[in-house]
């Protein structure tokens, strides 16, 4: 597996293992790597970061599903039917794909930043975190008749690590500060219509993504005051100046208050953008 080994020593530092992440193709392979990688980090199988390994511009994908834009994508409707939930538990899968790339991406891209190993410990632990979020949906998937793959996925999300490709400041703002701190808004809601319609299962793996998410908010928020404090910069000024630049959506009310708190984001962060 590229370095990545069951009970000894890697060959290759945790750059290459992160590379070799994101040049993986299969879902479930993807999947899989990324557990092992943070296990072998953990344990101390993968000892530095290893010499540099340029990652990908854009991360290995299986063929299907097939990738639109956002826009061209239909809306999904939860009942008691499968056909809707099916939809709605593909578009999470294809989300938690895209996020084993980011942070396998983020602990790739920016070496220069000579950051501290816990910045590694936390990321790490997001991409393992990702990954099993992304096999819990497959599986459901599976139970519900299907695979992911079976409908088309929209490909704005990769948008977002090509925009901050260059600045690890604006990755942060941008992809857990805004993109998985939505997700902690709308879960809630998701939640209750899928137990709404006795859909118990998928519910409880969307409760267990919830839960991880607050806490994958709550790195990216600790790693952007790190930087700011380093840099000398205001966080709640600089984040909303990286967000006008390079967020190409809009921050949309009602906002999870409560779990935004406990992932450290207070509202006066994120209410001005709203309001604009």
């Amino acid at each position: 597996m590229n370095g990545l080994t069951a009970n000894g020593p890697t060959v290759n530092g945790l750059t290459a293992c992160a590379v070799a992440v994101l040049t993986e193709a299969t879902p479930a392979g993807k999947a899989k790597r990324a557990r092992a990688m943070a296990a072998d980090w953990a344990e101390g199988r993968i000892d530095d970061r290893g010499r540099r390994v340029v990652p990908p511009a854009r991360p290995a994908r299986p063929a299907k599903p097939d990738l639109k834009r956002p826009g061209d994508m239909p809306r999904r409707r939860i009942n008691r039917g499968t056909a809707g939930r099916f939809a709605l538990l593909h578009a999470l899968a294809h989300i938690e794909l895209n996020a084993i790339d980011l942070a396998c991406d983020i602990v790739a891209r920016f070496p220069e930043e000579d950051l501290p190993a816990a910045f590694y410990d936390d990321w790490l632990r997001v991409a393992e975190e990702e990954a099993k979020h992304f096999l819990l949906l497959e599986e459901r998937l599976g139970e519900l008749g299907g695979r992911y793959g079976d409908l088309p996925a929209h490909d704005g999300l990769w948008q977002a690590a090509e925009d901050t490709a260059g600045d690890l400041l604006a990755r942060l703002a941008v992809v857990p500060l805004v993109l998985e701190a939505r997700g902690l808004d709308v879960t809630p809601t998701m939640i209750a219509k899928l137990k709404a319609v006795d859909d118990h299962r998928s519910a409880a793996v969307l409760e267990i993504i919830y839960r991880d998410e607050v806490g994958h908010v709550a790195i990216g928020k600790r790693w952007f005051d790190h930087l700011c404090k380093r840099d000398g910069s205001a966080p709640r000024e600089t984040w909303q100046r990286l967000v006008r630049r390079h967020f190409k959506g809009q921050l949309k009310p009602p906002f999870n208050e409560d779990a935004r708190q406990r992932a450290n984001l207070p509202p006066d962060f994120y209410t001005a953008l709203a309001e604009l």
